[in-house]
């Protein structure tokens, strides 16, 4: 898929870089009525959105640097998220073990206490205390003999955050917004010292167009000074911190999600269960270089496999199928990297131009609604933000009774049985391992933008996320591909 959306002039807003937060600004301001121009110069939710925990959670440690203000705005918008994308969120509930210290317990009861209040207006379960038996008979891989029990307390897990910044661009497609991947900003337009728009590239083909716009959004995430020396009409200084985090996909060792205190500098570290895997997380170290090239190092590996080793035994034996990584975009500031903030910024210094600085995944809405709010006051425009009531395209009660599509798809499932209904061969699955069929890659090139075969497999699809990363598939998947893009 191409083009889509009206090609026009004029844009009320241009919205530069189709990670989780572009892509909700791109929803917001069409569902709001306005005109919309998303460009994201590889795919959507290809960057950091893809690198993350999977996590849609408050930040209980968030509570130690005393920073409420995020944990509350993180805990309203996880209840938001399992209410507009159930299919894509889903509660999930974390062990906390507890330190044999007093003054170690307190302290955590205190955070967990502390939690249960800031999500008052939450539809999941208050914290519990299990006894050390009640711990180690729910995680015996768990050296229980380290710990006074555990307190059991729930947050929320996004299997695909790929797929949920997707939904956020077909939903803004739907209401008439003009988006499009591979396509790299490479300039800016300006009339004097205000930016009006944007020279865009599209990678694959080498053709530039101009994108015009009344307000211009830089929302490129890890990229944000790169895109923002190319646009502002003078050379801004750095606004940015990027940190990486990495993680490992693990044959799994544990059974449920455990929350732990690393064993080499007491960070918070994760193991997860997820797609069969035990998820493990994440680093925290500043990187400097283009966000696209990081990858886990050996002595990142090493870290976390030491941070859980003394508590989780079994890390150490346990195969490691994959690692990923992902660059944190984090507001400029000093200090430790785990100790910077993450709550985001904007920033108009550029007439013409908000700037959209840090953030996370899961308060990804809620700044979506105060960019749109910005822009439509200076556009004068009076339309309220309908993004916490209004499900996303899956997130309604239709399924078509096929499990692995209806985790995919949500209600859309059905529209994508009745799109291979109509030939066939498309119902073909594309390894015998799996059940993703030759219709999926088709429905993805036709109806989601899917370029190239890793937009399928890690994006639109789980595939990517097998042991084997699909593998299996990719010479169906690039076969189909092939012929129905030559088709479009």
């Amino acid at each position: 898929m191409t083009d889509s959306g009206p090609d026009q002039t004029l844009y009320d807003l241009v919205i530069i870089g189709g990670g989780i937060v572009g892509c909700g600004i791109a929803r917001d301001a069409a569902l709001r009525g306005l005109t919309v121009a998303l460009v994201e110069k590889h795919d959507f939710g290809s960057g950091t959105t893809s690198g993350s925990t999977r996590l849609i959670h408050g930040g209980l440690r968030y509570l130690a640097t005393g920073d409420f203000a995020l944990v509350r705005l993180d805990l309203r918008e996880r209840e938001i998220l399992l209410r507009i994308a159930p299919h894509l969120v889903a509660p999930l509930p974390f062990l906390l073990p507890l330190p044999k210290g007093w003054f170690g317990r307190l302290r955590l009861r205190i955070g967990m206490w502390l939690y249960d209040v800031l999500s008052y207006d939450k539809s999941l379960p208050r914290h519990r205390i299990l006894s050390p038996a009640e711990l180690h008979a729910a995680e015996p891989g768990l050296d229980t003999s380290q710990f006074h029990g555990a307190a059991v307390f729930y947050d929320a897990q996004c299997a695909s955050p790929e797929r949920l910044a997707l939904e956020n661009v077909i939903d803004a497609h739907e209401h008439g917004a003009f988006v499009q991947n591979y396509a790299e900003v490479v300039g800016g337009i300006h009339d004097g010292d205000r930016l009006v728009g944007v020279k865009v590239k599209k990678t694959l083909t080498g053709d530039v167009r101009d994108l015009r716009g009344r307000v211009i959004v830089n929302a490129s995430g890890p990229w944000f000074d790169r895109v923002a020396a190319r646009v502002e009409p003078s050379s801004p200084p750095p606004r940015l911190r990027t940190t990486k985090g990495i993680h490992i996909a693990c044959e799994p060792f544990t059974s449920h999600a455990i929350f732990l205190e690393s064993s080499v500098d007491g960070r918070a570290v994760f193991a997860i269960p997820w797609m069969g895997h035990t998820w493990v997380g994440t680093t925290d170290t500043d990187f400097d270089g283009d966000p696209a090239a990081a990858s886990a190092t050996e002595e990142d590996v090493r870290y976390l496999v030491d941070s859980l080793a003394p508590q989780l035994p079994a890390i150490r034996s346990a195969k490691k199928y994959w690692t990923g990584a992902g660059v944190r975009a984090l507001v400029r500031s000093d200090g430790s990297p785990s100790g910077v903030s993450r709550m985001h910024r904007l920033t108009t210094d550029t007439p013409g131009l908000i700037s959209v600085i840090g953030g996370k995944l899961t308060g990804y809405r809620a700044i979506a609604e105060e960019v749109v709010d910005r822009a439509c006051s200076d556009l004068r425009i009076t339309a309220r933000c309908t993004t916490a009531t209004t499900p996303l395209p899956g997130g309604g009660p239709e399924r078509s009774g096929v499990p692995h599509l209806d985790a995919l798809y949500g209600s859309r499932a059905p529209r994508v049985q009745a799109f291979v209904a109509h030939e066939p061969s498309l119902g073909t699955p594309l390894a015998a391992t799996y059940p993703d069929t030759r219709g999926q890659v088709a429905y993805a090139a036709r109806h989601e933008w899917a370029e190239q075969p890793e937009d399928f497999t890690q994006r639109r699809s789980f595939l990517g996320f097998q042991p084997d990363q699909g593998r299996a598939a990719r010479a169906a998947i690039n076969a189909e591909m092939s012929a129905k893009l030559s088709q479009a």
